[in-house]
């Protein structure tokens, strides 16, 4: 039997440990010797496009009111505003939260639906991991280094297509979960944020040409009993061509991604008894 945290015992703890936990969040980033991306250039665009992709704003199948999803819209944009325009710079780092930290300071979040520990539920500032699932979708889309990204452990809903992307989501939490990003090249990049009536567009340019573009997408997909949970993996590979010609460039094995799943699988899924091992995807 597992022990009960200190918050649990003593729950009226928890909004002095939430506290505490930002504090030591943006204290050790202080000192970790990174220079994080700031700068702002809402006014311009840089010339090269290396990825664009839009996802709708509003999702009709959670069973909770559209005015969490309203909500989550309003999160989105005050967020927007702390990241659009912003260019990262050769040896900059991208945080989330170095951005996100102040976004509500002026006008505050409201209530949109998140998960924590494993269940959907509403708090101030909910809705704000679709940004950083786009962001994420974006960055694997670059040369630009992932150094910090968490999948969400519980998966609650299938994906809406079949044919979409699996294991590419990165959940936030601020004091706990960061999306981070290191810019290794001598390129500087730009992230670029819109929104339409029904959809969010995020964008990636460069400063200079780019030399590749890339193609993400999944390798094998396993399911596995472990106890009374179902877990899934699946692996996220890309594919690089060259920018100009589209000259295939080789293909690597990003990471594993593992959730577990809580909803029901279609009938006939191999689920294993076992887990799966992977074997690194080779460059060609």
């Amino acid at each position: 039997m597992s022990r009960k945290r200190l918050t649990q015992i003593f729950p009226w703890l928890l909004p002095w440990r939430k506290k505490q936990r930002r504090w030591f969040f943006y204290l050790k980033m202080r000192f970790d010797k990174r220079r994080y991306a700031k700068t702002l250039a809402t006014d311009k665009t840089l010339p090269y496009q290396l990825f664009s992709s839009s996802c709708a704003l509003y999702n009709h199948s959670t069973g909770f009111s559209m005015t969490y999803q309203e909500n989550k819209v309003f999160n989105l944009k005050l967020v927007a505003k702390q990241m659009d325009g912003l260019l990262i710079y050769p040896g900059e780092t991208f945080s989330f939260w170095q951005l996100a930290r102040y976004a509500d300071k002026h006008t505050p979040y409201k209530d949109g639906l998140t998960v924590e520990n494993g269940k959907l539920t509403v708090s101030p500032g909910g809705g704000l991991c679709q940004m950083s699932n786009s962001l994420f979708w974006l960055f694997l889309h670059t040369p630009l280094t992932i150094i910090e990204r968490h999948g969400h452990g519980v998966k609650e809903f299938p994906e809406p297509n079949n044919d979409e992307i699996k294991g590419v989501d990165a959940t936030i939490a601020e004091g706990w979960l960061d999306l981070k990003v290191t810019n290794n090249t001598d390129n500087t990049y730009q992230i670029r944020i819109s929104f339409d009536e029904a959809q969010i567009t995020t964008s990636i340019y460069s400063l200079h040409h780019p030399q590749l573009r890339y193609e993400v997408n999944n390798g094998e997909l396993h399911y596995w009993q472990q106890g009374d949970t179902i877990q899934e993996e699946i692996a996220v590979v890309r594919q690089a061509y060259d920018y100009d010609s589209h000259a295939p460039m080789g293909q690597e094995l990003l990471y594993t991604n593992q959730c577990i799943i809580t909803y029901q699988l279609p009938e006939g899924t191999i689920i294993s008894r076992k887990e799966p091992t992977h074997e690194q995807v080779t460059t060609a």
